[in-house]
């Protein structure tokens, strides 16, 4: 039986639950109480597939389904016991199909289990029938070919049907296939061996001797002809013979078999190897039983079935206690009968059951009184039901749990595999693990017996001691192992203390490789350097395998400690890997500069936290590749490794272009546009910082901010003004909207194209754009090499600036033919100017008078309202009430009007109309509030209007 980790097996908390199963017998030979009355006695009686069968003295038949006892069948013979005899005997197949019935006259009837009456069986007639092998198929419809011992040493081959036809025979046909001289047959077996169809097994027991026949059985088709003529002929048997002296022919003598194996529920789940079925030949000497192996399917699997086989002798049975002087003496064996695991003997009126692995008797008891006999020992061998009869009672052997005690004789007999299939509860399989480790200890087998060891409840501590003081360390490992599978997860201390030590037991073994490895010597005599790599390879392989299984029994700090004392660094990774504590790895690499290892882990990494960490002394050494696994990384804040990458940029001496540090944050402001002001503060003080005058990349990075820049313009701007990066102040100021300061910076480095590119953008406020300009125009004129002229033409960009305006800068010597041309082309402009103004007042003046005028006529204009004219928005008679009437002559009721102007006013004007018309009409205001009150009503209706 292959042991698995996970069949570990549990101690036995006290002597009593070994016995547990004690408390009951195995055997118990119980009565049983028919429900109806028997006017007659039994002599004979079968039982087959919980069918019963019962002979009376009077020639009736009682068929009985146990399933349902009230249902009988009652069948009388065809001819009363006068003409026929008693019946003598009765055969049942084991299906309870076909029953044949022997009377002491000869005659030989035959019953199917669908019929009720008898058959005689024609063709043996007068054959005194002492056997029967039934046919293995086990048919129902008929017998199929069966073999048949008889009282004279016939053995014959037949074939039974059932009729219903008067003149057809049930017995199709019967040929005598042997004749033994030693006189009755008194027993048969036939069986199919297996994976041979056409093969058959023969026993065939007499008197004195047990004959064993292997062979190919001939082909019949229905009862055509005879197929094990060909088997007797061709075929020698392999005889077992008992001393021609001591056999004795009046003993009893049998052959039985052992019933099927019964399937019991609760064991389904367990693997057992079914075990071979067994025979029992009973003879004067005893009862010669053993195993009916199946192979091989040649001549010699006799030899072997009866080398393996034994004799349960009669003086190895109890004899009863005798009141008189007499000594007792061993009494013949009656009958026999054989269950999984035991032959069960009638002696006397003594039932006995003794094991047939040891031959010791389990039970007996006296059943029947003295005098009294038993006319059969019956076996169901289906159901596995036992029976026994005498001519007024039936008894029932009951069999309970009888391979409860298999697993300690096969303990104790060393065939451990088979025990721990027949143990039931973990203190059986406990015990016998632990007496299969001491007997492979014993054995010098210690690899198999730490497997064995480990799953059974011997102490730890002894066990360890063994193998130590065996020197053998691989067995300990193993043992430690399967220990360590065993326990369940509950039991942290134990598991914690074993992954411990096998923890230091790994490292002792793979120094010892290492050392036999480097000093080139043999581990021992027959492993050389290279098997012993070989090995070195496999343990690391099988620490590998245990880390990974058993990381959470493992206790972080000392296997750090243990693993650190023996200095195995591969060992030491490859556990600090395996619980994923990264940091130590990192850590580990690190402390010892190996920058390649730590950033190969890192690589593996998905938390932010490791890389904060680590960060600012891998950007100090290897900041490239250390760069390209953060911009491979999505999920981290860069916020968080702006102070090494500031750490980084302070101790960077070479150019710009080649900056780890704004490397990574061009990646984060460009790739992952990112908003946050950290960032982009700390870049454009990567940028300021740089000690190359050239501005151009952070004047590029500015610009591509636009108007809505992401950093602080003021930290940005002082950073700026402190570095000296003028184009970028510039950029700034203008940025911010403080174009004086810009234009003044700019004209502090002369740049004077980009001083007047910031004065024109302004556009909104004149003055100010003028005012840049004239600060441009000033610096333009002072710097101008070229003359007055070219500073001219340049200042001809702002349409704001008059040459006028340009004269305070020109300095006292200059020729004022330098800009004559300016001077005229202002005065002609000039002279335009003034025309235009003097043309505008006079369109002016008679605009005026032509108002006076309407004004004027306005206190003659009138209005002429018609009789029956309506109002516009009522439609009522104008004239009805107050109303007024507009030069177009639309005519309105004042309140209709005044509703008019509040609809079209909106909900704020309409409240303030109404808020001013109620204050002055109660005159809630006085004198110059009133007035002015009037008109802001005045406004708001005519805006409403």
């Amino acid at each position: 039986m292959a042991l698995e980790p996970s069949n570990g097996f549990g101690a036995a908390s006290s002597v009593a639950d070994l016995a547990d199963e004690a408390a009951l017998p195995i055997f118990n030979v119980e009565p049983v109480q028919l429900q109806f009355s028997i006017s007659a006695d039994f002599v004979a009686a079968q039982v087959a597939n919980n069918v019963l069968i019962l002979a009376l003295s009077s020639g009736r038949i009682l068929r009985i389904d146990l399933n349902r006892p009230e249902d009988i069948d009652d069948i009388d013979l065809p001819k009363k016991p006068s003409e026929v005899g008693e019946i003598r005997r009765m055969f049942l197949d084991p299906t309870a199909s076909h029953l044949l019935i022997c009377t002491s006259g000869g005659e030989n009837y035959y019953l199917h289990s669908q019929s009720r009456q008898c058959r005689p069986l024609a063709r043996l007639r007068g054959v005194s029938i002492e056997s029967i092998a039934w046919n293995p198929s086990l048919p129902t419809a008929s017998t199929r070919e069966i073999l048949i011992g008889a009282s004279d040493g016939n053995i014959y081959e037949g074939y039974i049907e059932t009729s219903t036809e008067f003149y057809r025979k049930e017995d199709k046909y019967l040929k005598v296939l042997q004749k033994l001289p030693d006189g009755a047959v008194t027993g048969l077996w036939v069986d199919i061996l297996p994976g041979k169809p056409d093969s058959r097994r023969v026993l065939i027991s007499t008197q004195s001797r047990l004959f064993h026949l292997v062979g190919r059985v001939g082909r019949g088709h229905d009862g055509s002809g005879s197929i094990y003529s060909k088997l007797f002929e061709s075929e020698q048997p392999v005889i077992h013979e008992l001393s021609r002296s001591s056999a004795t022919a009046t003993a009893a003598s049998a052959l039985v078999i052992s019933p099927d194996r019964e399937e019991d529920p609760a064991k389904l789940h367990v693997e057992v190897d079914l075990p071979e079925r067994a025979f029992a030949w009973l003879s004067s000497h005893g009862v010669y039983h053993g195993k009916l192996l199946v192979s091989p399917a040649s001549r010699e699997l006799g030899d072997k079935v009866f080398a393996e086989s034994k004799l349960l002798a009669r003086s190895q049975l109890p004899i009863p206690e005798s009141s008189g002087r007499r000594q007792p003496t061993a009494s013949s064996i009656d009958a026999i009968a054989l269950t999984q695991w035991h032959v069960v003997s009638l002696v006397g009126g003594r039932v006995i059951a003794s094991n047939r692995l040891t031959g010791a008797t389990v039970f007996q008891q006296a059943i029947l009184d003295p005098g009294q006999k038993a006319i059969g020992l019956c076996v169901d061998i289906q159901k596995n039901t036992f029976w026994l009869f005498t001519s007024t009672e039936i008894f029932e052997i009951v069999v309970r749990d009888e391979d409860r005690d298999i697993w300690k004789i096969m303990k104790d007999m060393q065939q451990y595999d088979t025990a721990l299939q027949y143990a039931h509860t973990p203190a059986q399989k406990d015990a016998v693990a632990i007496d299969q480790g001491d007997y492979l200890v014993s054995k010098g087998l210690f690899s198999e017996a730490a497997v064995v060891y480990g799953k059974s409840s011997k102490p730890v501590e002894g066990v360890i001691l063994t193998f130590i003081e065996h020197q053998q360390l691989d067995a300990l490992r193993k043992y430690l192992l399967t220990k360590l599978a065993w326990y369940k997860k509950s039991a942290f201390i134990q598991r914690t203390s074993i992954a411990s030590y096998l923890v230091e037991v790994f490292m002792a073994k793979l120094d010892s490789l290492d050392d036999t490895i480097m000093t080139r010597a043999e581990l021992s005599e027959t492993l050389n350097p290279v098997q012993t790599k070989e090995q070195l390879d496999a343990v690391r392989s099988e620490y590998q395998e245990f880390v990974t299984k058993y990381k959470a029994d493992l206790l972080k700090d000392l296997v750090y400690k243990a693993i650190n004392s023996h200095g195995r660094e591969e060992e030491l990774l490859f556990y600090a890997d395996a619980i994923n504590d990264y940091h130590y790895v990192l850590s580990y690499w690190i402390q010892r500069e190996r920058w390649a290892d730590a950033l190969r882990v890192l690589k593996r990494q998905t938390d932010p936290e490791v890389f904060y960490r680590y960060s600012s002394v891998l950007m100090t050494h290897v900041a490239p590749e250390l760069v390209d696994i953060l911009m491979r990384q999505r999920n981290l804040e860069p916020r968080n490794l702006l102070l090494a990458l500031l750490d980084y940029n302070h101790n960077f001496k070479g150019p710009i272009s080649q900056n780890q540090a704004i490397r990574y944050l061009l990646y984060v402001v460009n790739q992952l546009r990112s908003n946050d002001s950290h960032v982009h503060n700390t870049l454009v003080s990567i940028y300021a910082s740089h000690p190359s005058s050239d501005e151009s990349d952070l004047y590029e990075y500015i610009e591509s901010q636009g108007d809505e820049p992401k950093f602080d313009q003021d930290r940005a701007l002082r950073l700026c003004i402190q570095h000296r990066r003028i184009l970028s102040c510039v950029y700034i100021y203008t940025s911010m909207g403080q174009y004086v300061e810009a234009v003044n910076l700019a004209l502090e480095r002369d740049e004077i194209e980009l001083a007047a590119l910031i004065a024109d953008r302004p556009m909104s406020n004149p003055p100010l754009r003028k005012r840049l300009w004239l600060a441009v125009a000033k610096k333009v004129i002072k710097n101008s090499s070229g003359g007055i002229k070219t500073a001219i033409e340049f200042l001809k960009k702002c349409d704001l600036i008059r040459i006028e305006d340009l004269i305070p800068f020109f300095p006292d010597f200059v020729v004022i033919d330098d800009f004559k041309e300016e001077i005229c082309k202002a005065l002609e402009d000039y002279s335009r100017n003034i025309d235009s103004l003097k043309k505008e007042m006079d369109e002016s003046s008679l605009t005026a008078a032509n108002i006076k005028v309407d004004i004027a006529a306005l206190d003659k204009r009138y209005a002429i309202v018609e009789p029956g004219e309506k109002c516009y928005v009522c439609g009522l008679p104008l004239l009805s009430r107050q109303f007024f009437v507009f030069p177009c002559q639309h005519a309105f009721h004042s309140d209709c009007l005044g509703r008019k102007v509040l609809e079209q006013a909106g909900p704020v004007k309409s409240r303030r109309i109404r808020e001013c018309q109620v204050q002055i009409s109660k005159g809630f205001v006085k004198e110059r509030r009133r007035e002015e009150m009037i008109a802001e009503l005045d406004g708001l209706i005519g805006e409403s209007w």
